[in-house]
């Protein structure tokens, strides 16, 4: 195959010696490419029972971790899994093979594949791509803090805190620099806010203060169904995707609907915090792998009053610094 071709998941890799020879279609899933036994021994032009002595021996010498280099999977005409062998076990096994087909195929693999595809360096033109994208994002973001704080619009604590819990981003951009950078893969929201639930909330949010004598009876009043349409905003779609498919990007929009469009006639800075709390947590999103929480209480204070104070043109500028501050 071509050296500027994409591979992408699931996506058919054909490995062909000549026009007269052996030709394989090997699927590319999970950064490695899959072949089951009887594939692998064509590939060799070996007997079967060769490749599985070849097979049993890599796992028991340890030379490759079985668990994560086997794969069970159903395929049609048989009524049970299959077993799909990574590229790790297939070029273990090549070295263990005498033939020319073997030398041929762990040339080609060696280089084509290992150093190029797995590798990434098609896939790093993408990767480098969206990256740049993501920072010049980042970047503004930072810029868009040190302005709010330049105009003296949060207070100098206030800002503080939410530029310091910000200031991981100047790591990635560091990390960015010396091509070290991973992509953030989005995670899938799980649990679905329910309207009446979030009323619940609510109404157990304001007992509470008002018992500490820290709210009204005008505390998360609703005005109109506002509540129900913000949470129906968050999970609407377009042509029959989800418009905000991610937990970063549902808590985001969230927190910045309840506090911009004021749903209650008072308590909206606090019940959006905690509503989006409350959502992160139930979507097991809330804490680091430290257990440490991804943003403290006085970096949402500060997200808070920035949301309240900020202008209709910023919003985009305001989810991508929650959904950046929500990055484990």
């Amino acid at each position: 195959m071509a050296k500027n071709q994409e591979i992408k998941k699931g996506e058919i890799v054909i490995y062909k010696i000549s026009k007269n020879e052996i030709e394989l279609s090997v699927r590319f899933e999970e950064e490695t490419v899959w072949l089951k036994q009887e594939e692998i021994a064509k590939l060799y032009g070996k007997e079967r029972s060769v490749i599985t002595k070849h097979i049993n021996k890599v796992f028991a010498d340890k030379e490759v971790d079985k668990k994560s280099n086997v794969q069970f999977l159903h395929i049609a005409g048989s009524d049970k899994p299959v077993a799909f062998y990574s590229l790790d076990v297939i070029l273990a096994v090549g070295y263990r093979t005498n033939s020319a087909r073997a030398i041929h195929f762990r040339r080609w693999a060696t280089r084509v594949l290992k150093n190029y595809l797995l590798k990434g360096y098609a896939l790093n033109q993408k990767r480098l791509t969206e990256a740049e994208k993501n920072f010049r994002q980042l970047q503004d973001a930072i810029s868009f803090l040190e302005e709010k704080s330049k105009h003296n619009l949060l207070k100098g604590s206030e800002i503080i805190n939410l530029l310091s819990s910000y200031s991981k981003t100047l790591k990635l951009l560091e990390q960015y620099d010396k091509e070290q950078l991973s992509l953030v893969k989005k995670s899938r929201a799980k649990f679905i806010l329910q309207y009446d639930q979030a009323k619940k909330i609510v109404e157990t949010i304001k007992k509470e203060l008002i018992s500490k004598k820290e709210a009204s009876n005008l505390f998360g009043q609703e005005n109109d169904d506002k509540l129900k349409g913000i949470i129906g905003n968050i999970y609407q779609t377009f042509n029959g995707k989800e418009l905000y498919p991610s937990v970063e990007e549902k808590s985001a929009h969230l927190l910045y609907f309840i506090i911009k469009d004021h749903p209650f006639v008072d308590g909206n800075k606090r019940i959006a915090s905690f509503l989006f709390v409350y959502f992160l947590d139930k979507n097991n999103f809330l804490y680091k792998n430290t257990g440490e929480r991804k943003i403290s209480d006085n970096t949402l204070t500060a997200l808070s009053l920035l949301i309240a104070i900020s202008e209709p043109r910023e919003k985009d500028k305001l989810i991508k610094i929650v959904s950046n501050l929500l990055i484990p």
